[in-house]
């Protein structure tokens, strides 16, 4: 039996590696083998840190009489989500076709053309209860491929011309969304209300058991009017001050887990995921900026340490995931580590990390710390940001100007970057650029969003340039334009953020339009599921506002003997852009805004420190008022005085962490 496994880049495959199951990788031969053998074919996806999927792993994948069967009567492929979510997408899809409830392991039997005909979860070695064994479940598989061949391969037909339907649709509605399909407020307005109305009173977060962070409704309703008493706001520092001080949150390392099994937050699946906590760490970053209150700093802070002491490789990228077992006293148990206190910790083997480096979910956490290194005058999260960019730079950006989804130790997969990619790269490298002054990033930003753009040959809407996954499109299971979320921003929507910032730093409009254009693809689905689409109702809310820009711009070399005007302050301009929640908050000295004007970043042109002290340039849909070098000048003066009014004062409140 020939190992296929022993040198995948993904770790969850090398997991498998030693299994009795003769498993394919994700490609085209394992369907090319089950057209030979006239056999269906087993697709086994999942992730690393994934607690069942390393049950079924134990139970059945290492059962040596299992395996004897499946390789008697299946072509069996693996598969990581996070090497290849187009794949999972694509048959999580399918699969709920059969069955509710979906998560991972995801197990699809399919025909050797790779449609779908039975699905499910994770299947116990014996039977219990409502879940059929695994051994049952091939051998009744292997009895309807046999003797029902005719109705198992028209009933996969089916589902297939039903998901090329949906997509059919999904695609001929991109020409419409250019010309209609916006949201206005009281549409946004009914989405804060009905998440309003899913809250829970009692514990927090929304709904009941389990409970997820669902981040991108959090940064929606944060910004909903950006007024601390407003229903979207104050819901929002609801949740998050609930969760930072819940057991969804590891207090000593600070890093938050997957997802909570009870109400109360409590029994958390403790697999901690990049995704989460970049999000997370914007989340309460944001929260410290809009309201002042310690807590959220307090917690934005752990988190930023959590992933620069845990999640960063040596290499400077960050790991995709930290598992949810660990070695406790030579016992592997779920969660145990996190029992214990910090100095028991260190006498025991942390949990793994996947040391897959995802260019999507790395871009989250580079543009998560970019900003918070500014707004808490941290450089060094800043350079933590800056060294995950490099690492990309280096590795996931081929000289085609294509990226790579994900590497391990600079070896680079084979799988193809997918649209999440490119727009959370885009967005990233474009909060570097406004926080460090370095216009390469912006322009390397710009770049990848032109390559998206260029694939649309129809409709201005964001597409892979590179296209699809090869063995998806010839089975024509592959959608050109996914717009689901999930956890986090879907590809379309991190593209269209990307694109309305590249647009307020340049006013060049088509990427404004690009940007309505691909939202407009979910304006019927976002409003009536509030929490599905997060990032897309946020992304109308910042379509809808007036475009604030502020950009703070520093002499090269400050002149001896030149003071500031006298101000009552004791606070710089500084100070307060690291506050100001303006949509585009930028700090370059005056040969950095040079370089962004002369890349065609207009936002900068005749930006300068004319009295050779920083100066403070705020414009409202790219008209700018007087320049101010004095803070308690800076525009809007009541917005400003609270600001000046809660930079330096006292902690009052702090968050009592829940002790697991």
């Amino acid at each position: 039996m020939t190992n296929r496994l022993a040198d995948a880049i993904s770790p969850y495959l090398r997991s498998h590696a030693d299994n009795p199951v003769d498993w394919f990788g994700w490609g085209e031969d394992a369907f090319i083998e089950a057209r030979e053998r006239d056999v269906p074919v087993l697709v086994s996806i999942g992730y690393s840190t994934c607690h069942w999927c390393h049950v079924m792993a134990r139970e059945s994948f290492s059962d040596p009489a299992i395996a004897e069967y499946l390789n008697a009567h299946f072509v069996s492929v693996k598969v990581d989500r996070e090497e290849h979510p187009d794949v999972d997408a694509s048959y999580l899809a399918a699969a709920s076709a059969f069955v509710e409830g979906l998560g991972w392991p995801l197990n699809v039997f399919v025909t050797p053309d790779g449609q779908a005909f039975h699905a499910g979860t994770y299947f116990p070695p014996v039977a219990i209860a409502a879940h059929p064994s695994f051994r049952g479940v091939l051998t009744a598989v292997t009895e309807a491929w046999q003797t029902r061949r005719a109705e198992v391969t028209a009933g996969a037909g089916r589902v297939a011309e039903l998901l090329a339907d949906s997509a059919r649709e999904l695609a001929s509605g991109a020409a419409r969304s250019a010309a209609g399909g916006q949201l206005g407020g009281e549409a946004l307005n009914r989405a804060v209300a009905e998440l309003v109305g899913y809250e829970d009173p009692r514990f927090g977060g929304f709904g009941g058991a389990p409970k997820f962070p669902v981040a991108p409704a959090l940064s929606f309703l944060l910004g909903h009017g950006n007024a601390l008493d407003g229903d979207g706001p104050s819901l929002a520092l609801r949740t998050l001050k609930i969760m930072g001080a819940s057991p969804l949150r590891d207090p000593i390392e600070g890093g938050f887990f997957r997802y909570a099994v009870n109400r109360d937050w409590s029994d958390p699946h403790y697999e901690r995921m990049l995704y989460d906590n970049a999000q997370l760490l914007s989340l309460y970053t944001r929260a410290w900026m809009l309201s002042g209150q310690p807590w959220a700093r307090q917690v934005a802070e752990k988190i930023a340490r959590f992933l620069c002491d845990v999640m960063q490789l040596p290499g400077g990228g960050f790991a995709s995931a930290q598992d949810s077992e660990s070695t406790v006293d030579g016992r592997r148990v779920e969660g145990g580590y996190y029992a214990l206190e910090q100095s028991d910790r260190s006498k025991q083997t942390p949990p793994a990390l996947d040391e897959k480096v995802l260019t999507g979910w790395n871009s989250l956490a580079i543009q998560a710390l970019a900003r918070a290194g500014f707004a808490f005058d941290q450089p060094d999260l800043v350079a933590a940001a800056r060294r995950a960019a490099d690492y990309l730079h280096a590795h996931h950006e081929r000289a085609d100007g294509t990226l790579v989804r994900a590497s391990v130790d600079g070896r680079t997969s084979t799988a193809k970057a997918t649209l999440e990619d490119y727009g959370m790269y885009s967005r990233g490298l474009l909060e570097l650029a406004l926080v460090t002054g370095d216009v390469t990033y912006a322009t390397r930003a710009r770049h990848l969003l032109d390559s998206t753009l260029s694939a649309a040959t129809d409709t201005p809407v964001f597409r892979p340039p590179h296209g699809a996954d090869p063995v998806l499109s010839r089975q024509g299971l592959v959608s050109t334009i996914d717009p689901s979320e999930g956890a986090y921003p879907s590809g379309l929507s991190a593209s269209a953020d990307a694109a309305l910032l590249v647009h307020r730093l340049t006013g060049d409009d088509r990427y404004r339009r690009a940007a309505q254009a691909s939202l407009g693809l979910v304006a019927d689905l976002a409003p009536a599921r509030p929490l599905a689409y997060g990032a897309v109702l946020r992304l109308f809310d910042e379509v809808n506002a007036p475009i604030e820009q502020l950009v703070i711009v520093s002499p090269d070399q400050p002149r001896r003997n030149d003071r500031a005007p006298a101000s009552p302050y004791p606070v710089t301009l500084q100070d307060l852009a690291r506050r100001h929640l303006a949509g585009v908050v930028a700090s370059v000295s005056e040969s950095q805004a040079r370089a962004f004007t002369a890349a065609g970043f207009d936002l900068f042109a005749a930006r300068t420190a004319p009295s050779g002290q920083p100066t403070a340039y705020l414009c409202r849909d790219f008209v700018c008022q007087l320049p101010v070098t004095d803070p308690a000048k800076l525009p809007p003066f009541d917005a400003t005085a609270v600001l000046l009014g809660q930079i330096g004062a006292e902690e009052q409140q702090t968050v009592r962490p829940h002790k697991h």
